[in-house]
């Protein structure tokens, strides 16, 4: 390889206008020797490598110049002048990056000068980061690390200072203090921060109204309006002020904005009563809504804190007889009387009423808002209270009595006092006594028992009797007053203990016998005339004792054992249970031994109808059933009369004889004997009808047994309905009876209707 002379480079300051530039120098550090190098060329000097750094630092460009563009801002020198070995190459933000594309750019990449092509914004891009590259002409080699160059835009005041808006509402209050601020305005300047090109000032141009006493200041480094003196919203309720934002640039630069401020009413005049005497009347022993209205009158904008009222009884309503509240609409105060007023107690009254605003008042004294001294506006209310008819009074109005219970009729238990505030007579009368144990005297008010009192009746709770009585006046109209008994009934031990309900049927699987049957007990009395209980077997009735056992007691409850398997079916086991004091009654467990087919529920039966229900559901169907019967009946003697040979009882049986064939239809035949000739003829041609076949039309037949069997029927009713009738004995269905001679089959004239064979 051929020897390499050692290069260096530099970026050359140029003192050009508008351009503050710094040295970016690339120098070589050090220079050492190779040994892996071969040496080469005539004077065998041997090929030395340089170590470079690159020694960064920034520039600074002008923003917005105005040119002319391309403008030369500094270059990149090669030492060796005669090296055109090398060229240079920029990159990045400015060259072909966001932001600005193409703002700067390198001659022909054979020199190093870097130009800008066009004015630069600071607000837009504050700096710009170039890399900066040497390679190798021939090869493109990049021959060492990159050189960041760092562009700093310099700023220049080019924005005036931007308030938010140019126009800025502001409300305040009229009783404001002076001093206080008012708004805070705050304008914005783009140049860059903390240099005078940003920093803002403040000023007040103008006040529309200017006025005297009342006037309004800005601070200049803040931008804080504040109030000196006092408003008058009756006088001024607006206000226009324009401001002014400059800064510290060369040239200043500036802008304004206005401000509009608009008072709001305060409380600065106190409402008044325009008239400050008032009469009312009330009746007594009412509560009357709005009695009297009170108006007031109030400068201040209405609708508003300042101008709604607020009333107070300040004397006379120690007994809160009246309250006053503020019409919302009209701003009046509505007087109420809320307890009833007592005509014998204070027939008149006087109420002194004050009002004030819901805001606090204020007023403006050296010019400074303060609070006044002022008394409240009052009135006064001449109250005068109408007599009327008052209800009888008790004392007291309850009274309590204590009394065993068990008391017989005629047991005074006390009485009851009440008057009349007008002096007229007083009657009591019974209004409660659901029991109707007791009676009170109309003119004394003594109330005694007029049946004997009972501590578990459902009317007693928790062992008290109410009993309220009225009493009333001979006023007109008549006025009733009430008061109340309350009877307390001691306990006495005058209820046995009886079976629980849920004990008094109780259910064993035949399978499960030994398993234990909880029978449990309740006293209606209470404590010491109740729990715990006695439980004993009756042993005296039935075989009580050889198939049941009682186990120990439990206070209210014992276990019953059975003793033995017992057959399916119902049992008795009496039990006397006793309380403490050894009152007691027997008592009787339903118990039902019943199959369960490997469960622990007793499987349902059929169920088993009564006697007098079968009978009654099998009545009419008998009924039927026997009227069918008798119209076959007739039928089949038609048929025999007429000639017919259809017969089901008789059959020809031998040579000129008949005789009854024996069936076995539903239950069984008796057999038929043998019948004489003198019973029975025995040619066939020798029967003749039966004497007792009417020889009358069918019809007339049917209708008389129709009539027959219903007035049969009748009595039959008419005997049901007997008390003292006798039951039936009927024969079973189906069954036979001997009949001496065919003609008892047939129904005899004496038996039908008068007039049916006629």
């Amino acid at each position: 390889m051929g020897s390499r002379a050692p290069t260096s480079l530099a970026l050359l300051t140029l003192p050009l206008l508008l351009l503050l530039p710094l040295q970016v120098n690339l120098i070589n550090s050090s220079q050492e020797n190779d040994p892996g190098e071969q040496t080469k060329g005539d004077g065998h000097r041997p090929l030395r490598r340089f170590k470079r750094r690159w020694v960064v630092t920034t520039l600074e460009l002008e923003e917005e110049d105005s040119g002319p563009f391309p403008k030369l801002i500094g270059e990149l020198f090669n030492n060796v002048s005669d090296d055109r070995s090398l060229v240079y190459l920029i990159s990045g933000p400015g060259v072909d990056e966001y932001p600005e594309v193409g703002l700067f750019s390198i001659e022909d990449h054979k020199n190093g000068r870097i130009y800008v092509h066009r004015p630069v914004d600071r607000e837009m891009t504050p700096a710009f980061m170039i890399h900066v590259d040497v390679a190798s002409r021939s090869a493109g080699e990049i021959m060492d690390s990159s050189l960041i160059l760092n562009i700093r835009i310099r700023d220049v005041n080019d924005h005036a200072p931007r308030f938010p808006a140019q126009e800025l509402n502001v409300s305040v209050r009229e009783n404001h203090t002076a001093g206080r601020p008012v708004s805070q305005m705050s304008a914005v300047d783009l140049d860059q921060e903390n240099t005078p090109n940003s920093q803002v000032l403040y000023f007040l141009v103008s006040q529309t109204p200017v006025l005297k006493e009342t006037g309004f200041q800005i601070d200049r480094n803040s931008g804080e309006i504040r109030l000196s003196g006092c408003l008058d919203y009756e006088t001024t309720p607006r206000f226009t002020l324009l401001v002014r934002a400059r800064d510290w640039g060369d040239p200043p630069l500036s802008s304004t904005a206005t401000v509009r401020i608009s008072v709001q009413d305060g409380n600065n005049h106190r409402p008044t009563f325009p008239q400050k005497d008032y009469e009312i009347q009330v009746p007594e022993g009412q509560v009357s809504p709005d009695v009297l209205r009170l108006r007031v009158q109030d400068r201040d904008s209405p609708f508003t804190s300042a101008w709604r009222a607020e009333f107070n009884i300040s004397s006379g309503n120690e007994n809160g007889h009246f309250d006053i509240a503020t019409d919302p609409e009209t701003n009046e105060g509505i007087l109420n009387v809320i307890k009833a007023l007592d005509f014998e107690a204070h027939p008149s009254r006087s109420l002194i009423i004050v009002v004030e605003n819901k805001e606090p008042l204020f007023s403006c004294e050296g010019g400074e808002p303060r609070r006044p001294g002022l008394v409240a506006a009052s009135a006064t209310v001449s109250v005068q209270v109408l007599d009327a008819n008052d209800p009888p009074a008790f004392h007291p109005g309850s009274i309590i009595i204590s009394e065993v219970e068990g008391a017989r009729p005629g047991t005074q238990l006390g009485s009851f006092k009440a008057t009349d505030p007008e002096g007229s007579g007083v009657r009591y009368h019974l209004a409660h006594d659901p029991a109707g144990w007791v009676a009170v005297d109309e003119h004394s008010g003594a109330v005694v028992t007029r049946g004997q009192v009972d501590r578990e009746s459902p009317y007693v709770n928790d062992s008290f009797y109410s009993v309220i009585v009225h009493a009333v006046d001979d006023g007109r109209p008549p006025q009733t007053g009430t008061g109340t008994l309350l009877l307390f009934l001691s306990d006495i031990n005058d209820n046995a203990p009886t079976l629980h309900p849920g004990s008094q049927h109780l259910e064993v699987c035949a399978s499960s016998w030994t398993a234990p049957l909880l029978i449990e007990a309740e006293d209606r009395d209470l404590e010491p005339y109740a729990d715990p209980f006695t439980f004993e077997l009756d042993t005296t009735s039935g075989n009580a004792g050889g198939a049941w056992k009682l186990g120990e007691s439990q206070g209210r409850s014992v276990e019953l054992f059975m003793l033995k398997s017992l057959p399916r079916g119902d049992y008795l086991v009496p039990l006397f249970i006793g309380d403490r004091q050894g009152l007691s009654q027997k008592q009787t467990v339903h118990v039902r031994v019943c199959s369960c087919h490997g469960g622990s529920t007793c499987v349902a039966e059929a169920v088993r109808t009564e006697p007098g229900l079968l009978l009654g559901f099998l009545a009419p169907l008998c009924v039927v059933f026997l009227v069918l019967a008798v119209a076959l009946f007739f039928l089949l003697r038609r048929g025999f009369g007429s000639g017919a040979k259809r017969h089901r009882c008789l059959v020809p049986y031998g040579e000129g004889q008949q005789t009854l064939v024996m069936y076995n239809d539903e239950s069984r035949a008796l057999e038929a004997p043998a019948v004489g000739r003198s019973a029975l003829p025995s040619p066939v041609t020798q029967v003749s009808p039966a004497p007792a076949v009417p020889t009358q039309p069918l019809e007339r037949w049917t209708g008389g047994i129709a009539e027959m069997l219903h007035q049969r029927l009748r009595g039959l009713g008419v005997l049901a309905e007997e008390s003292g009738s006798l039951p039936r004995i009927y024969t079973e269905e189906g069954e036979c009876e001997r009949a001496e001679t065919l003609s008892s089959l047939a129904v005899s004239e004496q038996t039908l209707p008068v007039g049916l064979l006629d």
